[in-house]
């Protein structure tokens, strides 16, 4: 069972809560412009961060998942977009690092991986490099279904083409950690595309609801060379991961959490009259949505901890059910609850510089996030101890 309220998570969720008000300040900018959060991951970097799930023996502050989803949590309170877009970048030191850790390798597999992530960790320690992990085709909700890029291999490496839509970091990452296969080979691969490489090209435009400084937009492979010392996991070990520790597509999920966080302390805030001075907390229908405000919020975080707690490898079936539970929970309670806050503070807490407006916009994105969207976890939870053959995991 994964231990919560560690020293270790203490002290490390007080350093992210310490940057915060610097992100919460910067974010109705990079939301009106629809830009990159630079001046966060420049703080990020220097105060270590980009190292958070780097085991410590590779010289990182060797969080495992349970401590990366509280640190992802307050990052979320502050900036929804920082935390999605740290959390593709952490995404993929988690799965070279705690998570591959978990897994029972063959000794070849063992060997290769600490090469390749030793390199990598290295790079992203000295260097600061910005990793993204843009997986989506728009072909199946599955995680490793659907998957139409193509890396053939060649001396030295691989020749990739393909295309991945809702690309976060596009303009913003040195390296595009994508999956992909190998004609004739069905094990999925995770390749570390050079962002500069030739042949990739980031296409579309990006003016969304919400989430807006995560620049997701569409990536392009054409006969792109991959190094590869690139191909970061041993081929077959994402597949292994994806039913071995399902848990990692729940990662999105604890930005929203922080976001339902920073929802119920702005309308708090507002409702003591901290924000306008005019106090609203005495009125009854006030108080009634603040009352389920806060019991939606608890809910959230009890399941999501609930299922932090219980988040080992090979995991009982009735666990990862769990888990899609408290996707929905948090994913659809989001939005529901940052349109309680509107009722509850009334239509002047709708105006721009106040973060509500965002903060509603923000959350609505959550619910279509492939691979454990909304619709794909109830699905599951809808089939699962009913019907033969649940889907699997992943």
């Amino acid at each position: 069972m994964a231990a919560l309220g560690t020293d270790q998570q203490v002290e490390l969720v007080a350093r992210m809560a310490a940057l915060g008000p610097a992100f919460a300040e910067r974010a109705e900018r990079y939301d009106r412009e629809a830009s990159f959060p630079y001046e966060n991951f420049d703080d990020l970097r220097e105060a270590g961060f980009l190292g958070l799930c780097i085991p410590a023996a590779f010289g990182g502050m060797g969080a495992d998942f349970a401590t990366y989803a509280l640190v992802a949590e307050e990052l979320g309170r502050h900036c929804g977009s920082t935390a999605l877009t740290f959390n593709m970048h952490t995404a993929t030191c988690m799965l070279a690092g705690p998570i591959a850790d978990m897994l029972d390798l063959e000794d070849a597999d063992q060997v290769a991986l600490e090469k390749r992530r030793g390199a990598m960790f290295a790079d992203v320690l000295q260097n600061g490099t910005i990793h993204a992990q843009p997986f989506s085709e728009g072909l199946s909700a599955g995680a490793t279904t659907g998957i139409a890029t193509m890396a053939t291999p060649v001396e030295g490496g691989y020749r990739v083409t393909g295309r991945k839509i809702f690309a976060s970091l596009s303009e913003s990452a040195s390296v595009h950690n994508i999956i992909c296969l190998v004609p004739g080979d069905d094990r999925v691969r995770l390749l570390g595309v050079p962002a500069e490489a030739e042949g990739v090209t980031v296409t579309g435009d990006w003016d969304p609801l919400g989430m807006r400084g995560t620049i997701s937009k569409n990536l392009v492979f054409e006969d792109v060379f991959v190094p590869e010392e690139n191909e970061w996991l041993p081929p077959g070990v994402f597949d292994q991961m994806a039913s071995g520790f399902p848990y990692f597509y729940m990662t999105l999920s604890f930005a929203y959490l922080g976001l339902m966080r920073a929802i119920v302390d702005f309308t708090g805030a507002y409702l003591r009259g901290d924000v306008n001075g005019n106090s609203r907390a005495s009125h009854p229908q006030k108080q009634a949505l603040w009352a389920s405000m806060n019991v939606q919020y608890e809910q959230a975080q009890a399941l999501t901890y609930r299922v932090l707690e219980s988040a080992e490898a090979n995991p009982d079936p009735d666990d990862v059910r769990r888990a899609w539970a408290a996707m929905v929970t948090t994913m659809d309670g989001a939005p529901e609850l940052a349109s309680m806050a509107i009722k509850a503070c009334g239509g002047r807490s709708l105006l721009r510089p106040l973060p509500l407006e965002r903060l509603y916009r923000d959350a609505r994105c959550g619910a279509t996030m492939l691979p454990w969207s909304v619709e794909v976890c109830l699905e599951r939870l809808g089939q699962y101890g009913i019907l033969e053959g649940d889907g699997g995991f992943a």
